[in-house]
């Protein structure tokens, strides 16, 4: 059985499980690591690659990204300071499950789809005019 309940507030607070996915389970951070998977990447790159995401949602995810572990940052003595953004070997590790979760969601978007379709149009769950 899959055990990520806890009966305690002590228990949640020191589950391994909900801390990460805490991290990753957000909306940028598994973005952000897919966008590392070939190498190193500037801030502005990243943000290209990702896209739609603001500046301060991409530097508050780095940071905690690189607080857990997940990246490396380095900064160059340059004028500008150029800054790099790199995978670590823990975040590495992370890419073979965030892979299969990839794969996973490719394949059963479209049940997923059908499902929101169906739940929608449900009649209890349409909009009602005032």
């Amino acid at each position: 059985m899959l055990r990520v309940t806890a009966t305690t507030p002590q228990e949640a607070e020191s589950c391994p499980v909900r801390d990460v996915l805490d991290r990753i389970g957000d909306k940028w951070s598994l973005l952000i690591l897919c966008a590392l998977a070939d190498g190193k990447l500037r801030f502005m790159d990243i943000k290209r690659a990702i896209g739609d995401v603001s500046q301060r949602m991409l530097t508050q995810t780095l940071r905690h990204l690189e607080r857990d572990g997940y990246i490396t940052r380095r900064v160059y003595p340059s004028v500008p300071p150029r800054v790099e953004y790199e995978l670590s070997e823990l975040g590495r590790s992370l890419l073979v499950p965030v892979q299969q979760l990839i794969a996973w969601a490719e394949t059963h978007h479209p049940e997923i789809a059908a499902a929101r379709d169906r739940y929608d149009a449900r009649p209890e769950n349409v909009p009602q005019a005032d």
